[in-house]
């Protein structure tokens, strides 16, 4: 049976122009999480663990897919960031909101825009699942996780 499974990711710095330190604390849990647990089969591949390069290129959306030895390349995936612009831009909006809420709102106000917030990263999940569709197939918290990091990338001062 194939291991279909990211043991690395390594995300391109030249992509993140600002990093406040919560989006800070996003990559490093989204990545610690991915890490832990995550289904990520390359339609065609003979099996894992994958080593992944992400990053953006040419306002593209990069995935680079590495063997286990983290020297031979797989292939590249590259998706376009425009799909990508609204979500992305609406996910950030509302998690500044949840961090501004979280320090004086009360605890029901602090609920409905995390709720806001859950709802916009699943829609990014599923998005980022679709435009994926045919290249590489995973699991749900997997396509979250990766959403978070497509997030951090698409960040721009």
């Amino acid at each position: 049976m194939a291991n279909h499974h990211l043991i690395n990711i390594t995300l391109d710095e030249r992509s993140m122009v600002r990093r406040t330190p919560e989006i800070e604390h996003e990559r490093a849990v989204a990545i610690y999480d991915l890490l832990e647990d995550n289904q990520f089969e390359p339609l065609g591949s003979p099996g894992g663990p994958y080593h992944l390069y992400l990053g953006v290129e040419e306002n593209r959306l990069k995935f680079e897919l590495r063997a286990e030895d983290d020297q031979t390349r797989l292939g590249v995936v590259k998706l376009s960031m425009t799909p990508f612009r609204r979500i992305v831009k609406d996910y950030f909006h509302i998690c500044e909101s949840y961090f501004e809420a979280i320090k004086t709102a009360s605890p029901s106000q602090i609920e409905a825009v995390d709720m806001g917030r859950r709802g916009l990263h699943n829609e990014g999940a599923e998005l980022l699942r679709a435009r994926l569709e045919g290249k590489v197939r995973m699991d749900e918290n997997t396509a979250r996780r990766l959403f978070t990091l497509v997030c951090v990338l698409h960040v721009k001062g």
